[in-house]
């Protein structure tokens, strides 16, 4: 009788850590080769499917699908994003699943907490268009929102420009703004940390590198604090006003197409008729691949923006899961010992 067993590996975040998986230079490079991957129609990327359980929050669990087909997998990212929780429950608001299954029989291999890759993707993201749009003597960096994207996007730029001596932190309370600090600044000694005391312009002023990583729908960041040959990473919805993005020399995305149905700043911009896919400098793959240009000169103002493509999560997951593997973490889960009618027991089970 033929072998029907099928098992998994089950990795939690406590696994992929102590595996060596919170790896930024591991995630930037995963999300380069698997961008060029995309360009060269290696990746299959269907539309996401978003449930959104109450509109004035947007409280919501996505379900974003995509399939390395160099690697012959097939992943799912199942992610929940409720914006209330730290407020309302003293809880994280984003948490991920990742599934990945082998496409030569489609059984799964994996079943791994995913929310450790997303925030590492979003990183891996700002940090590989850094490298190609900020520039290499950058010294200041700021931050509007001081959490976990915030925490993980200031290690990538870290990585990408070490020339960078300062960072200064705005966010909705002094605690928030004090606890990055305390968190980053042991990992960053060469590093000058400024709390703004809730003031964006404060953290944002003349700073080589902006970044806006919170879950507020308002035009937090302003034109005026944005100096000629500064690099702006745009990670949440709507968070700078449109004067941001129109005083810019090249604006350039992970996806411009995927950014037109979204809710971010670009997005509202693009729906209400003042930008259109001319404006639109490149996406983030045609700059790795040198189709297209990156920085081309010190005073060029340049805006970034990421919307999230889950065929890198699924890509950078899988880089975790084989580390993980090599170093014998996680457990392995048996989905079934055998087919269903192959039970010995089976017409014992049968409820009719």
């Amino acid at each position: 009788m033929p072998e029907h067993k099928i098992s998994f590996s089950y990795l939690s975040q406590e696994d992929l850590l102590k595996a060596g998986c919170f790896d930024i230079k591991m995630a930037m490079q995963v999300a380069e080769k698997t961008m060029l991957a995309y360009e060269q129609h290696r990746i299959l990327f269907p539309e996401k499917i978003v449930q959104i359980f109450d509109q004035s929050s947007q409280d919501r669990i996505n379900c974003l699908p995509a399939t390395l087909l160099d690697e012959k997998i097939c992943g799912v990212k199942w992610v929940s994003v409720f914006p209330r929780n730290p407020g309302l429950h003293d809880a994280q608001n984003l948490s991920a699943i990742l599934v990945l299954s082998e496409i030569e029989k489609g059984f799964p291999v994996a079943v791994m907490e995913g929310t450790l890759a997303s925030n590492m993707r979003v990183a891996a993201m700002g940090g590989v268009a850094a490298k190609h749009l900020s520039r290499d003597d950058s010294e200041v960096i700021g931050f509007i929102g001081a959490g976990e994207q915030a925490k993980m996007h200031l290690i990538a730029m870290k990585v990408v420009r070490p020339s960078l001596k300062e960072c200064r932190v705005a966010a909705k309370t002094i605690d928030e703004e004090q606890q990055f600090i305390d968190e980053l600044s042991p990992l960053f000694p060469d590093m000058d940390f400024v709390r703004a005391n809730t003031h964006g312009r404060a953290a944002m002023l003349d700073a080589d590198i902006l970044v806006t990583a919170t879950s507020v729908q308002a035009p937090l960041l302003k034109a005026d604090w944005m100096k000629p040959g500064a690099f702006y990473s745009h990670i949440g919805g709507w968070e700078d006003e449109y004067e941001v993005a129109q005083q810019c020399d090249k604006i350039v995305c992970d996806d411009w197409d995927t950014v037109t149905h979204r809710t971010q700043t670009l997005s509202r911009m693009y729906k209400e008729g003042l930008i259109s896919g001319a404006d639109i400098h490149a996406d983030l793959h045609e700059l790795i691949s040198n189709h297209k240009p990156g920085r081309e000169s010190e005073n060029e103002r340049i805006y970034f923006n990421a919307v999230g493509l889950a065929y890198i999560d699924v890509a950078i997951g899988l880089a975790m899961y084989r580390r993980a593997i090599e170093n014998g973490s996680g457990q392995s889960l048996d989905l079934q010992q055998s087919m269903i009618f192959e039970h010995a027991d089976i017409m014992q089970q049968i409820k009719l």
